[in-house]
């Protein structure tokens, strides 16, 4: 009889949550899950990692620190045959990695090598991609680095917002482990490599990153509203004391008489039959489908207020 393959898993969020899942499903035996404990000033929008593993009777504890003495004497002691990273958000150390002994394995939410390091999936809305997936791969000292086990591809559509990206990208990483954990646990698996100089990397990204500025072409613009739309902390705009944040926007169709309107227009605010269109830098114009104030709900008719002569 094949013996249990044992695994130590760090995991967060709902990729988290999906990929633990999996390997339950898979038949593996987790024998201990390190996750994060929930910021209180933090928007919780997803599922629980501990929560699964209380439901399960799985180990679950919540170091500040990957890296201590007691941490790798523990995950020493269990002698794991894999150690596995879903949305861990902190670096694994190489002594650490070093305890599995049949691989460290980590799944990345793009399609390595591109956007290597943080909110790959952000960065990908933000810059305009039209793909981007879920990789697992062997994790090294170095970020997002090493060969690759296997990746899924999804769509990015013209309207997604990172959110709904990133529910994709979930499904993409359970759909990933699953197609790929027959062939780590009989010894099979064959890995690619994972060209670093075909890629990218990218920094995390901070609420003030989302200030728009309206020289920026539509385009540009429309992008970074649906990078950060809720539940991140949006894309914003300060009029006087007030904080004007965009929810939602959308670019009229190229070719469409709506559009061609729009381009014979000088004006930088048009507003017809209760549909709002704001000139960018370029010249084209983005609908407003949706603000806030101050962060609180608002109406486009108030957001006109402020350019009322």
């Amino acid at each position: 009889m094949t013996a249990v393959a044992v695994a130590v898993v760090f995991a967060y969020h709902d990729v988290g949550v999906h990929c633990l899942n999996v390997l339950l499903a898979r038949g593996v035996k987790v024998a201990l899950v390190v996750t994060h404990e929930d910021n209180p000033s933090e928007n919780i929008f997803f599922d629980s990692v501990a929560g699964l593993c209380a439901e399960h009777g799985i180990p679950s504890i919540t170091p500040e620190s990957a890296d201590t003495p007691e941490l790798l004497a523990q995950i020493g002691a269990i002698a794991p045959d894999f150690i596995f990273s879903f949305y861990y958000r902190n670096m694994l150390p190489p002594a650490l990695l070093q305890l599995a002994s049949r691989g460290a394995y980590n799944m990345h939410g793009s399609l390595l090598p591109k956007y290597r390091g943080r909110v790959p999936i952000n960065w990908a809305v933000l810059h305009g991609e039209t793909e981007t997936g879920a990789t697992l791969h062997a994790m090294t000292a170095k970020p997002d680095a090493g060969a690759i086990v296997g990746q899924t591809a999804v769509p990015i559509l013209p309207d997604d917002t990172a959110y709904d990206v990133f529910r994709k990208v979930t499904v993409a990483a359970e759909q990933t482990l699953w197609n790929a954990l027959p062939a780590m646990l009989d010894g099979s698996v064959a890995m690619l490599p994972n060209d670093l100089s075909k890629g990218s990397y990218y920094g995390r990204r901070v609420a003030a990153d989302g200030l728009i500025d309206w020289q920026k072409p539509a385009q540009q613009i429309h992008n970074l509203v649906r990078a950060v739309a809720p539940p991140y902390p949006g894309a914003f705009e300060l009029i006087g004391d007030d904080k004007i944040t965009v929810l939602k926007t959308r670019m009229p169709v190229a070719g469409t008489d709506m559009d061609a309107a729009l381009q014979g227009s000088t004006q930088n605010r048009i507003f017809d039959n209760g549909k709002l269109y704001l000139r960018c830098g370029d010249g084209r114009y983005l609908q407003i489908l949706g603000i806030t104030i101050n962060d609180q709900d608002a109406s486009l008719q108030q957001y006109l207020k402020y350019f009322a002569a």
